[in-house]
């Protein structure tokens, strides 16, 4: 994670309108998402809210206190970084040829990554793992041409038996 990140765990009421409104949470008091993911959770009733933001110990207190006045949020609590497991997902298209193939195919394997789509002109590739891997793959990867991408934002859960 970046210098000044923090990650908030959210669960909230599934149902339409939620993630409007805690988004705009943030829009209304100008703090930026860096990451955000959303799905339901084992309760078909309750989502689980994913957030990644940058901001000082004030702004993290006031998105923590503002968040648990809405209506629709049952729990939020702020994840950190050394006690939870993080995940982001990367699927990247790359443009390759015959002579850079291999070199391709190296890469994946190195950052125990996965072929998923293979033609003559193309690979996508998909990626799991810490923001640091995803963006050393892309970096790596540039210089044969990426043609598409597509990241999805972290999850994070607690390490061990806790959970939010």
């Amino acid at each position: 994670m970046k210098k000044g990140q923090f990650i908030l765990g959210v669960i909230v009421t599934n149902h339409f309108g939620v993630l409007t409104r805690v988004s705009g949470l943030f829009s209304r008091r100008g703090y930026n998402i860096d990451s955000l993911n959303v799905g339901e959770t084992e309760d078909p009733t309750l989502s689980r809210m994913t957030i990644i933001v940058t901001g000082d110990d004030y702004i993290e207190s006031q998105i923590v206190k503002q968040l648990s006045k809405l209506q629709d949020v049952k729990k939020v609590e702020l994840l950190p970084a050394d006690e939870a497991v993080i995940r982001e997902h990367l699927l990247i298209k790359v443009r390759v040829t015959n002579e850079t193939r291999t070199q391709i195919t190296e890469a994946v394997n190195i950052f125990r990554a996965k072929v998923i789509d293979f033609t003559a002109e193309a690979m996508t590739v998909e990626v799991t793992g810490e923001t640091t891997k995803l963006d050393a793959f892309i970096e790596y990867v540039k210089n044969f041409g990426i043609i598409e991408m597509c990241r999805a934002g972290a999850l994070a859960v607690y390490r061990g038996t806790k959970s939010l």
